[in-house]
């Protein structure tokens, strides 16, 4: 004898408590609802019968008017790369009595495809032989989607941390391709009067994705002045870091060949109007002759450098200058100033000192934190008057403003004019 089979959700109480047969969906399910997703069947293998529930006739778009489909003609709703999987699992569950348990899309009458999910178990006769089959089916559709939505999302998100990663690598290894070490002691020229003693250091900013533009340089040009240069191109990662390292590129040429601070300022600034990418940069570059220590320079909207000279420090009276690619055909004027031996210059980016040049980030100009640290580096000329060496003076830079940990990143380049004729 076939015994029934479970129900497929828990049934509403009735008067014998009787449990709920096949029926039609009742009128107030809406459709989409949870229940309008779950459907059962019943196929009855002796008679050649089956019965579907109306919530198994919403899913699969049929006309609860038709006769449902045998075990034989449910495949023909089903796309063709699924059916060897019905096939097997029906085989199974009616050969070796095998539960059955697996999904395949079927194609609505309406052309929509939807994702089922079929649990079921045979019944057997009193022969032990398989006499029906039982199942309940459940349209995923929708799971599936968002499951599917949620993998590709995470697909995409885990692609995009290893092309951050792998930018981020690329822009360090052209940093520190491009940027001299800054760690050791320098002179330049190196013998003769008036050289410089040079220390300079990379300062990052607490984001260690954040790597920008900023750059310092300190070249012997080939008719024996120096130059000296600190800048920084606007915006972060190996895009930026890639137009620094052409611009620096730039700005060593340009000098070697003879250009003065001031000229050179407009061709950086034709250079980045004319590059695919909008760019803008600041800039400050100084060309120093030994002989008469006179120190010529230029700005492109830039922090002036500042001049500690007998314990006490000053800013630069600034040329007139713009940022680097702002203005098409922008000129430059050009500064120059005298030093003595001993004199100290400190060339940096507005890192450095947070709105000291242009408008102060969100929260300074109530603060006045732009002005407190200027006042503070100036404030430092005293221990530069006692300090040793170009590094001491650099070494009392980080100490004062943290080597970390900075809302953005800094270059600083200190010059200390030689006293003595070295050797």
């Amino acid at each position: 004898m076939i015994r029934p089979p479970p129900p497929p959700r828990p049934p509403p109480p009735d008067d014998g408590g009787s449990p709920a047969e096949l029926r039609p969906e009742p009128a107030d399910v809406p459709h989409g609802s949870l229940l309008s997703r779950v459907g059962s069947a019943e196929w009855n293998l002796l008679t050649d019968e089956a019965g579907w529930s109306g919530e198994l006739y919403q899913i699969l778009g049929r006309d609860p008017a038709t006769p449902a489909l045998t075990l034989d003609e449910l495949p023909s709703l089903v796309l063709d790369e699924d059916r060897p999987g019905l096939t097997a699992m029906v085989t199974d569950c009616l050969v070796d009595a095998r539960p059955i348990d697996g999904e395949f899309r079927v194609v609505r009458p309406d052309g929509r495809v939807r994702t089922v999910h079929m649990m079921g178990e045979p019944v057997l006769g009193g022969d032990g032989s398989t006499a029906s089959m039982w199942a309940v089916l459940r349209d995923v559709s929708e799971l599936r989607r968002s499951q599917r939505t949620v993998r590709e999302s995470r697909d995409s998100l885990q692609l995009h941390r290893r092309q951050t990663r792998a930018e981020q690598r690329l822009a360090v290894e052209l940093h520190e391709a491009v940027l001299p070490s800054g760690r050791g002691a320098l002179r330049l020229p190196y013998r003769g009067p008036g050289t410089l003693e040079l220390a300079a250091r990379h300062l990052p900013s607490g984001n260690d994705t954040l790597l920008g533009g900023d750059w310092y340089d300190a070249l012997e040009l080939s008719d024996g002045d120096t130059l000296l240069s600190v800048g920084d191109l606007t915006g972060h990662g190996v895009g930026v870091t890639s137009g620094m390292t052409m611009l620096l590129g730039a700005v060593r040429g340009m000098a070697m060949a003879g250009a003065q601070p001031g000229h050179l300022m407009s061709l950086l600034n034709q250079l980045l109007d004319a590059t695919v990418q909008p760019a803008l940069g600041s800039a400050v570059c100084c060309r120093y002759r030994p002989a008469t220590r006179t120190l010529t320079w230029a700005q492109a909207g830039h922090p002036a450098p500042l001049l500690y000279r007998d314990g006490t420090g000053c800013v630069l009276s600034a040329p007139d200058g713009v940022l680097l690619g702002a203005t098409s055909g922008a000129g430059y004027g050009q500064a120059e100033v005298t030093l003595e031996p001993g004199d100290l210059l400190l060339l940096h980016t507005d890192g450095l000192v947070p709105g000291r040049w242009g408008s102060p980030r969100s929260g300074e100009a109530e603060n006045g934190g732009g002005t407190d640290s200027l006042d503070r580096l100036l404030g430092l000329a005293p221990r530069f008057g006692t300090a040793g060496t170009a590094q001491d003076c650099l070494r009392a830079v980080v100490e004062e403003f943290g080597e970390n940990g900075r809302e953005d990143e800094a270059c600083v380049l200190i010059a200390r004019v030689s006293e003595q004729v070295s050797e």
